[in-house]
C-alpha cells in the first residue's frame, strides 16, 4: 500500500509511520514522499501519531542521487512535495513524536521540526546542512527552527551546516528528551502511550490554543485560551475525569475517531 514507510496503530490509538529505506538512509525520494502524503492522511482520526526511521537513520533528507538526475522543474515539484507532507504533519489536530532514531539531515531535520515532539536517540546527528550543497532548507526549516531555538543558534546552525549531537540538541531545545538506543524504543512507546491516555479531546485543543496562541499577542493568546475553556468545562470528558478523580481511579475518556 505503501512504497517505502509502513504504518501501524495500536489498540490505544498511537499510530506510527516508519521509513523503511534504510539502506538510503530513509531519504525522501519521489515515491518515499508521495507514500508519506497518503500515510498523513490515512491517520488523521489516531490519538497520537510516531514517526521514525529504521536502520540507523530516521532520515538523510531529500534523496540527493534520485534529484541529481532531474531537471529543474522536476526538483521544484519534489520540494513543494515534501513541503507539502512536513505541513501536513505540522497541521495534524492530534500530538505527534519524532522518534529520532539516527540521524535527521537537511529534509530529515524539518521532518522532525514538523512534529510536536522529539525524542532523539543518544546517538542521532541532527542539522540542517543544505550550505554544504550550495542550498538551503526548503521545507520549513529556516522558519521552524528559528521559532524553536531562537535566531542566533538557528543561524549558526544553518550557516555552518554541521551537524549535532543529540546531547547538543537536548541543551538548545531542539529534541526534549534523549535515551540510549537500549532505552530508546521503550521510551518512545511509554511516552506515546501516556500522552495518549489524557483525554484526546484536551491534547487536541492544547496544541490548537498553543499554537493559535503564538502566532498572536498575550492578550489575544489569553482570549484563544479563554474561549476554548468554554467547550472544556460542560463537556463530558471534563466530567468523567472529574468523576475518575472523585472515585480514585483512572478515567475512562472518548477515544478520537
Amino acid at each position: 500500500m505503501y512504497d517505502g514507510l509502513t504504518v501501524t496503530r495500536n489498540d490505544a490509538g498511537v499510530a506510527q509511520i516508519t521509513l523503511s529505506r534504510p539502506e538510503r538512509l530513509n531519504a525522501l525520494g519521489v515515491a518515499m514522499v508521495d507514500s508519506l502524503i497518503r500515510a498523513v492522511a490515512d491517520v488523521q482520526s489516531a490519538s497520537v501519531l510516531i514517526v521514525r526511521g529504521s536502520g540507523r537513520a530516521f532520515s538523510a533528507g531529500a534523496d540527493l542521487k534520485e534529484r541529481a538526475g532531474m531537471q529543474e522543474p522536476a526538483r521544484r515539484a519534489h520540494n513543494r512535495a515534501i513541503n507539502a507532507v512536513i505541513d501536513a504533519i505540522a497541521a495534524l489536530p492530534m500530538p505527534t513524536i519524532a522518534a529520532v532514531n539516527g540521524l535527521a539531515l537537511g529534509g530529515g531535520c524539518e521532518l522532525a521540526l514538523g512534529c510536536d515532539i522529539r525524542i532523539a536517540v543518544d546517538s542521532a546527528t541532527i542539522g540542517l546542512t543544505e550550505a554544504r550543497i550550495g542550498a538551503i532548507p526548503g521545507a520549513g526549516g529556516t522558519q521552524r527552527l528559528p521559532r524553536l531555538i531562537g535566531i542566533a543558534r538557528a543561524l549558526d546552525l544553518m550557516f555552518t551546516a554541521e551537524p549535532i549531537s543529540a546531547a547538543r540538541a537536548l541543551d538548545i531545545g531542539l529534541v526534549n528528551h534523549v535515551y540510549s538506543a537500549a532505552d530508546f524504543d521503550a521510551a518512545v512507546e511509554k511516552y506515546a502511550a501516556l500522552v495518549a491516555s489524557r483525554a484526546p479531546s484536551s491534547t487536541v485543543l492544547l496544541k490548537r490554543v498553543v499554537n493559535q496562541g503564538m502566532a498572536c499577542s498575550l492578550a489575544d493568546g489569553l482570549a484563544v485560551e479563554h474561549e476554548a475553556l468554554k467547550s472544556v468545562l460542560g463537556s463530558a470528558d471534563y466530567a468523567e475525569g472529574l468523576a475518575a478523580f472523585a472515585e480514585k481511579r483512572a478515567p475512562r475518556f472518548a477515544p478520537r475517531g
